[in-house]
């Protein structure tokens, strides 16, 4: 999907696209996670469906529980799902700059040939 080492750096319009392309597949992934925990807080602790999105978006947005959970099941699944959480956080972080890190380690890449090709041509 990027380009390879001995090629340019891809226009700004590619790159945007590519931008655009990475931050709707992280979109899609947190969407997911969070289906999972408003199901999992909806039909494991009994909340209605509002406290569930509430709880589910505070755990994986990383702020911790609201409500008070009052069972064995909901506290194993609330714990299960904050360490899920906090693995997708870090997936979707690499997820959405990925192409921002590539394009540096390109670029310099680039600008290293170039200034080793330069003081060739000068010897």
């Amino acid at each position: 999907m990027f380009e390879q080492k001995k090629q340019k750096v891809a226009p700004v319009h590619v790159f945007i696209r590519r931008l655009l392309i990475y931050n709707g597949i992280a979109i899609l992934l947190t969407m997911f996670v969070l289906i999972i925990g408003v199901v999992g807080y909806h039909w494991i602790a009994g909340y209605n469906w509002v406290d569930s999105f509430l709880n589910a978006s505070m755990i994986l947005g990383g702020m911790g529980q609201v409500n008070l959970l009052t069972n064995s099941g909901a506290k194993v699944f609330a714990s299960l799902y904050a360490l899920f959480s906090g693995i997708v956080f870090i997936a979707v972080m690499g997820i959405v700059f990925s192409p921002i890190i590539h394009r540096m380690f390109h670029k310099s890449h680039i600008d290293d040939e170039d200034m080793h090709a330069s003081i060739s041509s000068n010897r």
